[in-house]
């Protein structure tokens, strides 16, 4: 199960949850019951948006830590 982080308008925090890429997670009561986290003040029905971002490889194919990219300008490179 992949990895997916959200963001809550209402009150600025973004959270990281993995599930299944067929469940949906659309407000802030469902998210913090995923994540095992208290609601906070924040109201339970508050919208949260699923953030798109890059994953990024640490390590090759073959397990080594000094993984270089794989070269096709994608931005897997590591930062050191």
């Amino acid at each position: 199960m992949p990895y997916y982080e959200y963001h809550c308008e209402t009150n600025g925090c973004t959270l990281e949850i993995r599930h299944r890429m067929s469940e949906q997670i659309e407000t802030w009561g469902e998210l913090v019951e995923r994540a095992g986290v208290g609601r906070g003040e924040t109201p339970s029905d508050a919208p949260v948006t699923k953030l798109i971002s890059v994953p990024v490889s640490i390590t090759g194919s073959d397990g080594t830590k000094d993984f270089g990219g794989c070269g096709s300008g994608c931005g897997c490179v590591p930062r050191a």
